[in-house]
């Protein structure tokens, strides 16, 4: 198939192409380099350097003549989204209602969209999270992102667009890099691996859903092959907490890590995990990678 991907350059999108390309699809990645790198672009992998709010985009839609889009450009920092909402809203709202427009002008049969978990549910006392559970989003990277859901529904009502929504957890892994679109796991693993300070806001007793990168890619490959218009959680159910993480890290260097402790960060989500028994249900997906190896593998990758 014939198969774009926006914020192909990107941490999960450049993994995303290596793997499309590996089961002989032809891609195309659409990336402005704002967080991506040209470097992890597949050498088979067609680029084009691009903002997915430009306009110029149809040009692209027209030549290629996509049957598939994955959907994962976005302006990627809940900070940015606080600090600066109309900036986000340009991107993760209109950038994407721009794609929409060209997959019904150009007649792209599926678009899949790469979401958020933790950030589109909010607080809730429903740990692990299911896909039932009402969503209050915290920030407007949260409320933009459950927008654009929103209007797949729409298009598909209206235009019979075919769409697949993953709400991803807290991805980690190679290629994910500090300055970039680093979590935490990435910019702990840099420190520790140049054996830095490590920071810790709070007690580091808040809990994130790490699922590793491989697993995601997977769960979007079968995304391919099937009819699922519902949102599916791509996680792991399982909290994990920061001094976990350091620990694990500790474990894999065969040394002591310093950690200082500085005050919480305000608005902070505690807790959060997601339920992944739809994906498993729909996709037969579930997490292969403990958060030991996946660890493992990302300090492997931060020291190359």
């Amino acid at each position: 198939m014939k198969i774009l991907v926006t914020g192909g350059a990107g941490f999960i999108g450049s993994n995303l192409v290596d793997s499309l390309i590996s089961h002989g699809h032809s891609v195309c990645v659409i990336d402005d380099l704002s967080s991506g790198k040209l470097d992890y672009i597949h050498k088979e992998a067609k680029f084009y350097q691009l903002s997915i709010i430009d306009k110029k985009i149809s040009k692209i839609f027209a030549k290629e003549n996509f049957d598939i889009i994955y959907h994962l450009a976005a302006q990627i920092d809940v900070r940015v989204s606080v600090a600066n909402p109309e900036i986000d809203n340009n991107i993760n709202v209109l950038g994407g209602l721009n794609i929409l427009e060209n997959c019904k002008a150009f007649g792209v049969k599926k678009i899949i969209f790469s979401s958020t978990g933790g950030a589109i549910y909010g607080l809730t006392e429903e740990i692990p999270t299911s896909e039932n559970c009402l969503t209050y989003p915290l920030s407007p990277y949260g409320i933009n992102k459950l927008t654009f859901e929103k209007y797949l529904y729409y298009f598909y009502n209206q235009y019979n667009l075919n769409f697949s929504i993953l709400r991803f957890g807290n991805v980690y892994g190679p290629r994910q890099f500090k300055g970039g679109e680093a979590g935490v796991i990435a910019i702990f693993c840099e420190q520790a691996v140049n054996r830095e300070e490590l920071t810790i806001f709070g007690d580091g007793k808040q809990t994130r859903d790490y699922v590793y990168v491989d697993d995601v890619v997977s769960a979007m490959i079968l995304c391919l092959n099937i009819d699922c218009r519902g949102e599916l959680n791509i996680a792991t159910s399982i909290e994990t907490d920061l001094w976990q993480i350091i620990d694990q890290l500790e474990n894999t260097l065969g040394y002591k890590l310093k950690v200082k402790q500085e005050d919480p960060k305000l608005g902070e989500q505690r807790r959060s995990a997601l339920s992944y028994k739809r994906a498993n249900d729909v996709l037969n997906w579930e997490p292969k990678f403990s958060l030991e190896e996946g660890i493992k593998n990302t300090i492997n990758w931060t020291k190359k």
